[in-house]
């Protein structure tokens, strides 16, 4: 109510500054010139305060300059020059508002619409991390079960196997945890990559020196998992084989992002495979699983030793975000 109350003062006030510098300025201005303080009052007040005050406004300045400036002055006196100057004037103040006030419309209309997505966007940012939070929760009760299946065994292979599963479904459950920031957009893959590596190393008890290049852009969310659970299943083989228990040494990993054909490769300075070692045909679960990511990538994985360096690489057709 008192909001309202001021803008329509707005307009009385714009008005009446209008009419008295237009009485100060009358002995400089040549005649014909009655409108000429008014017309900046209206476009004012039907900026600052709208569609009704700038009415009142005009309505204030049109008799006032119809009273005081238009002859016969300080009279009401209709003839036809007054009428042409009265229509005159109010042609181009009813322009001025409409044009203005349609302009404040639109701009709360954009105000309105801007606060209506950034409530959506943050309504979807959260479902997204919601989501990513319950699919890391689901997985990790998959593994917890597998390994109280695999608790209740008594065939050794069989417990292996179970075990095996569980700490995949657990590793698939990390990275889907971290794969995305707190804000839900797609991490830098060398971020990632960091956190994933250096608590797997810490895990083992390894002590290396861990070197992480590239990987400066996010992977495509289709080909993060794979290309991750490549990286790690790399990285575990060779804290196990390549230095062992309590060993040292240096680990290299490497991701390319620049070429239409992304490449990864995680390099260590162990003692390597031995020499009659084929990867392709190796039927431990790890190298399978690597195998089945690179197909489903369509990309391409191998093993080679390279100056007492053990190099592996995955290379596979990027994927437009």
């Amino acid at each position: 109510m008192w909001r309202k109350l001021a803008s329509y003062g707005l307009g009385a006030l714009a008005a009446f500054v209008a009419w008295a510098l237009r009485m100060a300025l009358n002995d400089w201005f040549p005649p014909g010139f009655p409108y000429l303080t008014f017309f900046p009052a209206v476009v004012i007040t039907a900026y600052l305060a709208g569609l009704r005050p700038a009415i009142l406004c005009a309505v204030l300045s049109g008799t006032a300059a119809w009273y005081f400036f238009i002859p016969p002055f300080g009279s009401f006196d209709i003839s036809f020059p007054t009428s042409v100057a009265l229509a005159f004037f109010a042609f181009v103040v009813a322009v001025d508002i409409f044009f203005i006030d349609g302009m404040q419309r639109a701009l709360r209309l954009l105000e309105e619409e801007r606060a209506r997505y950034a409530a959506l966007a943050e309504s979807r940012d959260l479902l997204y991390r919601e989501l990513h939070h319950r699919v890391s929760n689901n997985l990790q009760v998959v593994g917890g079960l597998l390994r109280l299946q695999s608790a209740g065994i008594t065939d050794g292979g069989a417990r292996r196997a179970l075990a095996e599963a569980a700490e995949r479904v657990g590793l698939i459950a990390k990275i889907q945890r971290e794969l995305h920031n707190a804000v839900g957009d797609p991490a830098p893959f060398r971020a990632f990559a960091e956190v994933v590596l250096t608590e797997a190393s810490e895990a083992a008890g390894a002590r290396i020196s861990l070197t992480i290049e590239g990987g400066e852009a996010a992977v495509h969310p289709d080909q993060a998992t794979p290309v991750t659970l490549v990286m790690l299943e790399c990285f575990n083989n060779a804290l196990e084989h390549g230095f062992g228990e309590g060993a040292g040494g240096r680990i290299r990993v490497d991701l390319d992002q620049t070429l239409p054909v992304h490449v990864l490769s995680v390099r260590d300075n162990g003692r390597g495979p031995p020499q009659e070692f084929d990867h392709a045909a190796s039927e431990s679960l790890g190298l399978r699983i690597v195998r089945a990511m690179a197909k489903q990538l369509d990309g391409k994985f191998a093993v080679v030793r390279e100056e007492g360096w053990t190099v592996c690489t995955l290379s596979y057709p990027a994927k437009a975000h």
